[in-house]
């Protein structure tokens, strides 16, 4: 953007410029460039072609039900949480500042949470994948040990693995055996699920983004905000209004059009808004048939996934204040010693239980094919409401130093508050 800029006042300053009398009008664009930052084409880098002809789709069956609720880990999900919260914490909080500071998280980093397989373990293993029955519970405790390391990076991580869930979930013989080989591979793309609208109040049940049947297949008009890896994606899930109903379509990046759009919290995730203006796709891009009920869902699990980085994020917040007010010493004596920062402390301890409990009961159902639109609704309220009062806690509790961008709190807290606004961009 500073190249185009500089060249763009190098045309301003131009002689003919002033002689034709244009000067205003590049002044507007430059004045508009500075203020909404340049368009550009999608991340077209990759041609997805059937590789399999799959025919019936392949799904994984949903967990055995459990006669009681039971948050104890089994010894696979003990293994993936522990691998994961390894990785978030010698590489996603260090970087954590920096891709915060860059608004983009560091391509190295993302090649090793590839690497990692995240996009793998909710793939059948006909499909190459190494799910064998849906994994929700492991994919909320996946997103929780990556937001303890930062939720900005672990959106960007999450990404990817939105699309083949819903691809998995939802996709026919022909979509899976088009896209999902290259989320098994090596080279993984940049994917992401857009939802969210540039627009207050947003209601995901009244999308403003509209599908039109053409004879070829469909036409999508509108604008998605706050998309992850907007810029680099070669593949998007896409929420539109088909018919009067919302309705999930696969968009590749060819003809799409992105802009920045930094925002206050989760900037190492590198939002940007996809601009969809008059883009073609064919029939075969409608995800799960139009259902209402397969988007219903689609925001359900994308909610559940937020409560899950909430709570990491929250965990977080709580480990860095308890030290800090043991060791700060004020009037001769460690800050913890008073009342009222104890009990600010303990509240958070129960608050983000609370959070952890619905967030993993809500995963729980939904992993066993139960009704689960209820405790999503309770995680979702809880996390939102709750989780933005622990990072605004922990920022009064480091007192000065939880304005500074020294201690990793204000961060955290600025992450915390899109919670309860985001859509999509996840999915357990």
């Amino acid at each position: 953007m500073g190249i185009a800029l500089a060249v763009l006042n190098r045309i301003a300053g131009a002689r003919l410029v002033r002689r034709f009398g244009l000067e205003k009008p590049i002044e507007r664009g430059i004045f508009h460039a500075t203020r909404t930052g340049f368009r550009t084409l999608g991340a077209a880098t990759r041609s997805f072609k059937a590789v399999s002809t799959i025919g019936k789709p392949a799904r994984l069956p949903s967990a055995p039900e459990r006669g009681l609720f039971d948050l104890t880990p089994d010894e696979d999900q003990q293994m993936i949480r522990d691998t994961v919260a390894e990785f978030a914490a010698e590489q996603l909080r260090p970087a954590a500042a920096e891709a915060d500071t860059a608004c983009k998280a560091p391509a190295e980093l993302l090649g090793t949470a590839a690497e990692l397989g995240l996009t793998v373990l909710g793939v059948p293993e006909d499909l190459g994948g190494a799910g064998s029955e849906r994994s929700t519970v492991s994919g909320a405790l996946i997103a929780e040990a990556l937001a303890h390391g930062d939720m900005g990076l672990a959106v960007a991580c999450l990404a990817p693995s939105a699309v083949s869930n819903a691809l998995v979930l939802w996709g026919d013989g022909d979509q899976q055996g088009t896209y999902l080989p290259a989320f098994v591979g090596e080279n993984v793309p940049a994917a992401a699920l857009a939802i969210l609208e540039p627009r207050p109040l947003f209601d995901p049940f009244e999308l403003k983004t509209v599908a039109r049947r053409t004879p070829e297949g469909y036409r999508l008009e509108g604008v998605k905000s706050l998309v992850p890896r907007a810029a680099e994606a070669e593949l998007f899930v896409v929420a539109a209004a088909l018919d009067g109903s919302p309705a999930l379509f696969i968009v590749e990046s060819t003809d799409v059009q992105i802009e920045a759009e930094p925002a206050m919290g989760l900037r190492a995730a590198a939002m940007g808004r996809l601009v969809l203006d008059n883009v073609t796709v064919a029939r075969t891009a409608l995800l799960g048939g139009g259902s209402k009920d397969v988007y219903a869902d689609c925001v359900r699990l994308s909610r559940l996934g937020w409560c899950a980085l909430a709570v990491g994020t929250a965990q977080a917040v709580l480990d860095y204040v308890i030290p800090y007010v043991n060791e700060r010493v004020a009037f001769g004596e460690p800050v913890s010693h008073r009342q009222s920062v104890a009990f600010k402390v303990a509240d958070i301890g129960i608050e983000l239980d609370g959070m952890r409990l619905v967030t993993y009961r809500a995963a729980s159902r939904a992993e066993q094919g139960l009704p689960f639109a209820r405790e999503v609704g309770l995680a979702r309220k809880l996390c939102a409401d709750k989780g933005m009062v622990i990072g605004s806690d922990g920022v009064q509790l480091l007192g000065g130093h939880g304005f500074v961008k020294e201690h990793p709190v204000e961060r955290w807290y600025r992450d915390l508050r899109a919670v309860g606004l985001m859509e999509g961009a996840v999915l357990l």
